[in-house]
């Protein structure tokens, strides 16, 4: 009889370690929102939210000379920007950099369905994003945009924006979005 248990013994143990790891803390976030609240109040992590109003008074004041009309437009249709940012504080909030912040959200948007959008130019500004939006029709409601700080090689950047915008509004909204990254992270 003691033989039998012995052979289910490993078994058993990997039953265990499964359910305790799927119940565990670094579970991976299934939607933006759930990602939002899983890491903002871990150490190193800053959450904000800009209303419209605000956002575009920061905008347009830092931007200042916008003269193509759809990047007014799209600063107009945007109603929220949600900001998470990380920079590791301890060893032990830089392994969550070295494990994949940025595989965990690469894998919560393909879940969600959002659609990856290419890049012209990676480098642009001082981040480097890659973006992913969800659509309605032919209207885009959000776009979440991940990246690292280039003179930060350990931090991390994600911005949800909601709103209603068309394709050329996404396209400027993906050349501001570099500039206000920076006064987010100040």
């Amino acid at each position: 009889m003691n033989l039998r248990l012995l052979r289910f013994w490993p078994l058993l143990v990997l039953v265990w370690l499964g359910a305790c790891r799927a119940a565990g803390p670094e579970k991976p976030a299934r939607t933006v929102a759930e990602f939002f609240s899983k890491y903002e109040g871990r150490s190193g992590f800053r959450a904000t939210t800009f209303q419209p109003d605000f956002l575009t008074r920061i905008l347009l004041g830092r931007l200042g000379n916008l003269t193509d009309a759809s990047a007014v437009q799209a600063l107009t249709n945007v109603r929220s920007i949600r900001a998470l940012t990380f920079a590791p504080t301890s060893a032990s909030s830089r392994d969550l950099t070295e494990r994949g912040l940025l595989n965990e959200v690469d894998g919560l948007l393909r879940n969600e369905r959002y659609e990856p959008i290419p890049t012209k130019d990676a480098s642009a500004g001082n981040a480097a994003y890659r973006y992913a939006v969800r659509r309605s029709g032919d209207k885009i409601k959000e776009v979440v945009a991940t990246g690292r700080q280039t003179d930060a090689p350990d931090s991390f950047i994600m911005l949800a924006i909601s709103g209603d915008f068309t394709q050329s509004q996404l396209e400027q909204l993906q050349k501001i979005l570099p500039g206000l990254s920076g006064e987010i992270t100040k």
